[in-house]
């Protein structure tokens, strides 16, 4: 059983929350599930507006509203 929230292909918001750099929310989309970290669920992914992947945590991701 997953203990991840969300699955691959799905596109979600993910907030910059690494200092409050003021950037607010981008789209990304999940393009692996990874091992959690510290007792989070990790995931690779990549936003709309950049040309590279990144790993974030779960707490950091949001369904689109």
């Amino acid at each position: 059983m997953s203990l991840h929230k969300y699955k691959v292909g799905q596109t979600l918001k993910l907030f910059d929350r690494r200092g409050g750099s003021g950037l607010g929310a981008q789209f990304c989309k999940i393009l692996r599930l990874l091992p959690a970290e510290d007792g989070q669920p990790q995931y690779r992914v990549k936003c709309t507006n950049e040309a590279v992947e990144r790993v974030v945590k779960e707490f950091a991701l949001s369904r689109q509203s």
